[in-house]
């Protein structure tokens, strides 16, 4: 009796089986092998398989059992799946596609990692660079690129911003607003994109702050008007921040660093700009040119030629030099200084530097380049 019953069950299973992997299909009228292993999306020689023992030539209304390829799909699909799950790596990173005129710098800056880490995680750059639509490898485990927000924090501060007008007036520059209302350039050109160029005098700006930011110059501008009315005599004027002056230029001292990260950003921005011989404006640039453009936009005055921008300042040690010096060359064999840059990073002994070159515009090298580190001359520092 046990026998009988292991038996039947034996079949049952087999059966359940066959029935979970195999579509019984009853045979109709103009029906052959193609027509019916078209129907069910399989092969006809997996028709044959199944059916052995089936005539050659089709019968009305016989079976015949057909491959499930749902359910050999669905065992692949979740085995495929189960693959990639055990594949990923526990140490997740993001990829960049590169785009037209981007750098090596501006990306590591842009997903806060360091330029050694991304040659590190993509080998080929070493050899090949950058390639426009290249997908390059970001190694970090949170990829939070500088330009994105969390929406809840930006909606935060949307409900709770102010904005404010503020008239420009003669000799002010956009450096100087923006310090005023405690944002950067970049974020006062974002909220007047007409501004772009060199702010007009007159020109209403559009500001817009949080609240309390707002209250405080409300009342800092009303202080100062109280006080304007008050004659202060001349030996009770406070003195301003020490300045060293050298050639008739203004050299700041001070704690610069924030500052520096906005002139180097400033300078960065004109990447791929052409060359022009005299040009200090987006439509060209020579190398003292940016210099003398972008430092102006900060209220630092330069000298205009390379040759007396490396009469200002203090000479460093190349090995000492810092983001927002100075770099200068003798090119193509001159005697004298005819080229410069400004220094965007100093690592290992190789300082990477942008400037504006005859041959590419404006662009970021490095002293490690054969050419620049024949032509080297000095690093002079303006901002102590």
């Amino acid at each position: 009796m046990i026998y009988r019953l292991i038996i039947v069950l034996f079949f049952f299973s087999v059966g359940a089986f066959a029935q979970d992997n195999f579509i019984k299909h009853k045979i109709s009228k103009g029906e052959n092998l193609s027509v019916i292993a078209k129907k069910y999306g399989v092969k006809v020689k997996d028709i044959a398989d199944a059916n052995p023992n089936a005539p050659k030539v089709l019968k009305l209304n016989s079976t015949l059992l057909i491959p499930n390829k749902n359910k050999s799909t669905a065992k692949t699909k979740s085995k495929n799946e189960e693959i990639a799950v055990n594949d990923t790596p526990l140490n997740t990173s993001g990829t960049h596609e590169v785009a037209s005129k981007e750098t090596l710098w501006g990306i590591s800056k842009k997903y806060n990692v360091s330029v050694d880490d991304l040659k590190k995680a993509n080998p080929s750059l070493e050899t090949e660079g950058l390639k426009i639509g290249q997908q390059i490898i970001i190694p970090s485990n949170n990829i939070v690129s500088i330009n994105e927000k969390p929406v809840e924090a930006v909606a935060e501060a949307v409900s709770t911003d102010v904005e404010l007008y503020r008239e420009v007036k003669a000799k002010e520059t956009k450096y100087g607003i923006s310090k005023e209302y405690g944002i950067t350039v970049a974020e006062l050109e974002r909220q007047n994109p007409s501004i772009k160029g060199k702010v007009p005098v007159g020109y209403l700006l559009k500001i817009r702050v949080p609240k309390e930011k707002a209250d405080a110059i409300q009342s800092a501008k009303a202080l100062q008007d109280n006080n304007s009315q008050i004659d202060t005599p001349s030996n009770q004027v406070a003195q301003a921040a020490p300045e060293i002056k050298r050639d008739s230029t203004v050299v700041r001292t001070g704690d610069y660093s924030g500052l520096i990260d906005q002139i180097i950003a400033s300078a960065t921005e004109n990447i791929g700009i052409r060359y022009r011989s005299g040009g200090t404006t987006k439509a060209g640039f020579d190398c003292s040119g940016l210099m003398f453009c972008t430092f102006g936009n900060f209220d630092i005055k330069l000298p205009r030629s390379s040759i007396e921008q490396s009469r200002i300042g203090t000479k460093v040690a190349s090995e000492e030099a810092q983001k927002g010096d100075l770099i200068f060359f003798r090119t193509n064999g001159r005697r004298h200084i005819n080229h410069v840059g400004m220094v965007v990073e100093n690592v290992d002994g190789e300082i990477k530097f942008v400037h504006s070159s005859t041959h590419g515009g404006v662009m970021i090298s490095s002293t490690k380049e054969p050419y620049y580190t024949r032509a080297f001359s000095q690093v002079n520092r303006v901002l102590n």
